[in-house]
């Protein structure tokens, strides 16, 4: 049954800029100003983190709006002690939408006594008092399991579709690539979508953070190739992998990535690059350097969180937005979905 009270949306400080966003769309929706609760979250001089929330909540459906990105540490404290600040403050029902989820990349053990931290940053969240997590593209879709309340976990693919349809024109000549074997799943959920063929980019680390081999799997001769993972960090796969496919014939090569972790010298690894351009979402809050890079695009995500809050708040479906076609009205303005 939908709830009598409108939601009502906080944020922290990850990512202001997308939860301000996320509530001009949620406006347009409603009909009515949706605006961010006012609160403050700040620090103490020996960096403790304070929050005080100056509306009253009690029996509000509560979204707070909180990536886990840089610093992780700082970003996902603030979202426990927000929790436990609307819990203690008697609010009906806690969701935190986390559209970048840190320390999921620590999702199983790689070798002995080293810790699951998502498993225990779940836990964590839970005990805090959230009841619901709104999240996209999670490094690994068990995550979910980690969690014992309600995970929804949105698609990047089915917006890299629509962009990809509207600058693009033409699938003729176009191939979705896997950068490694492990992604493959990813990779061809959007080659399904746009209806274009796949193939792989094979590597081999020595340690982390360094790749010692790539080889191609499959035929990129002629081809645009867009090379589709779900975060870029350092940029010295992705940037490795566009220089051995086109060393391989490909024509050109684009890469759509969901977060733009972007650490270290990953922005001017990608400016100095073979690829012709790489499209990050909003789920990370940008860097001046990011949006001064002359090759690197930013698609939104707002729409798509606005409306995937509204459907929960109405107890709808979220799986809708897993379609392409559910997104061309959510994305009028930006895209019409035909390719043009």
């Amino acid at each position: 049954m939908p709830s009598l009270t409108e939601p009502k949306l906080i944020s922290g400080n990850a990512n202001m800029t997308l939860a301000k966003s996320i509530a001009r769309r949620m406006s347009m929706h409603r009909g009515m100003n949706v605006g961010l609760v006012d609160a403050r979250v700040e620090r103490f001089n020996d960096a403790e983190i304070f929050v005080e929330v100056f509306e009253n909540v009690r029996g509000e459906d509560m979204f707070i709006i909180q990536s886990t990105s840089k610093p992780a540490n700082d970003h996902l404290m603030e979202l426990l002690i927000m929790a436990d600040a609307l819990r203690r403050s008697s609010a009906g029902r806690i969701t935190a939408v986390i559209p970048y989820f840190g320390y999921a990349r620590q999702d199983r053990r790689t070798k002995a006594r080293t810790p699951i931290s998502a498993k225990l940053v779940a836990n964590m969240l839970t005990r805090a008092g959230i009841e619901r997590i709104l999240t996209m593209d999670l490094h690994a879709a068990q995550i979910q399991g980690f969690f014992d309340i309600p995970v929804d976990n949105l698609y990047a693919a089915p917006i890299f579709a629509l962009d990809i349809q509207h600058h693009f024109g033409s699938m003729e000549d176009v191939m979705v690539i896997s950068p490694d074997v492990g992604g493959v799943a990813r990779a061809r959920e959007l080659a399904k979508r746009i209806n274009a063929p796949l193939a792989i980019v094979d590597k081999r680390r020595e340690k982390p953070g360094e790749v010692a081999e790539m080889t191609v799997i499959g035929d990129v001769t002629g081809k645009k190739c867009i090379i589709v993972d779900d975060l870029c960090d350092t940029a010295g796969t992705l940037c490795k992998a566009a220089e051995v496919l086109m060393d391989a014939g490909a024509t050109e090569v684009h890469s759509y990535i969901t977060h733009g972790v972007m650490s270290g010298p990953a922005v001017e690894r990608v400016s100095k690059s073979v690829m012709k351009s790489l499209v990050i979402t909003d789920t990370i809050e940008p860097t001046q350097a990011i949006l001064d890079c002359p090759n690197i695009r930013i698609v939104p995500t707002a729409p798509v969180f606005a409306q995937g809050i509204l459907n929960i708040w109405n107890g709808t479906s979220v799986s809708s937005l897993f379609e392409t076609d559910t997104l061309v009205p959510i994305y009028e303005g930006l895209y019409n979905g035909n390719g043009g």
